[in-house]
């Protein structure tokens, strides 16, 4: 121990004055090994791919999967109109890796297949487009010839030629808020044929940003719309008016958005019916999805919705339920 008139250095002085330095070595790891909890791995890291598919418990799974589809089936309502959420997403690795979720997803398929009649499939396909064909292939043939009813590729981020193999075999694709984030995303958006076109929100997910690509095109209709007055369009000013004294911007005033939503948003504290949560998709905004698809399309919102309905009912069978 240094004697009181001599300095010690910054390493000396943790250690005189660290408690943990009157125990032994054995005490102190002792000690630390009761007050310290270790530090678990990276959620977000792949999971490793030594982890393979557990032959007894998918196979329970898939059994029960079953059983649960055949008694819903068999009560006489339309509970069951559509098989799925399901499929590969390759950017999401830390969930499920790459074997496990092939695995699955080929399990699905097959129980999907062995349905008699088949239900339509309701699928999920990110960063996986080759296997996720090829899959679909094994189970229903090259052309899918063995997919009786169908189904759409639901939240559809991917490229061109994988949106046109996709329709070529038959599949429906599905747009959100997510399909319109690049330039890329607008110009696949713009080459989806009507006749294989749906729209949905992925609510909660899945909104419209307006960092996305796609958003300007809100903006471009909203600026494009003539004021009303009196349910007739507002005639345009022939010489420009002064500008109005702008009020003065009060502090840490909400910045307003540049196409206001046309529903009232509360915090989910103070839910009320018919309001909107704030920061949460709601099915109400699948209206923004159709009217960017028709500004890109340079086609009437309408035109869009009415494929887009056609399409759903025609797949998922609503015609013989409603």
């Amino acid at each position: 121990m240094a004697s009181k008139n001599t300095p010690m250095t910054s390493r000396e002085s943790s250690t005189e004055l660290d408690s943990s330095a009157i125990f032994g070595a054995a005490d102190l790891k002792k000690k630390q090994s009761e007050h310290t909890t270790p530090c678990e791995g990276d959620p977000y890291a792949p999971m490793s791919e030594e982890h393979h598919p557990d032959a007894a418990r998918s196979a329970h799974a898939i059994s029960l999967l079953t059983t649960v589809v055949t008694q819903a089936r068999s009560s006489g309502q339309p509970h069951i109109v559509a098989m799925g959420e399901f499929g590969l997403d390759y950017d999401r690795l830390n969930y499920c890796n790459r074997a496990i979720q092939k695995h699955s997803f080929e399990a699905q398929l097959r129980v999907a297949a062995s349905l008699q009649p088949q239900l339509p499939l309701f699928l999920h396909s990110r960063a996986a487009h080759g296997d996720f064909v090829a899959i679909l292939k094994g189970v229903f043939g090259e052309r899918l010839e063995g997919l009786d009813k169908g189904g759409v590729v639901h939240s559809f981020t991917g490229t061109m030629e994988e949106m046109k193999e996709l329709m070529d075999l038959g599949l429906y694709i599905g747009i959100n808020g997510c399909s319109f984030k690049t330039e890329e995303n607008c110009q696949v958006v713009k080459a989806v044929r009507l006749d294989r076109l749906m729209i949905e929100t992925d609510g909660p997910w899945c909104e419209v940003r307006p960092s996305h690509e796609g958003y300007k095109y809100l903006i471009e209709r909203k600026a494009a719309q003539a004021p009303v007055q009196n349910g007739t369009a507002a005639p345009q000013a022939t010489a420009p008016e002064p500008e109005a004294k702008q009020p003065k911007k009060q502090k840490n005033q909400k910045k307003q958005p540049e196409v206001p939503d046309r529903f009232k948003i509360v915090k989910k504290e103070k839910w009320e019916e018919g309001a909107m949560v704030k920061g949460r998709n709601e099915p109400c905004t699948i209206e923004r999805v159709a009217q960017i698809i028709a500004a890109i399309k340079d086609v009437s919102v309408e035109e869009v919705c009415e494929a887009a309905w056609k399409n759903t009912i025609h797949v998922f069978g609503l015609e013989e339920t409603t």
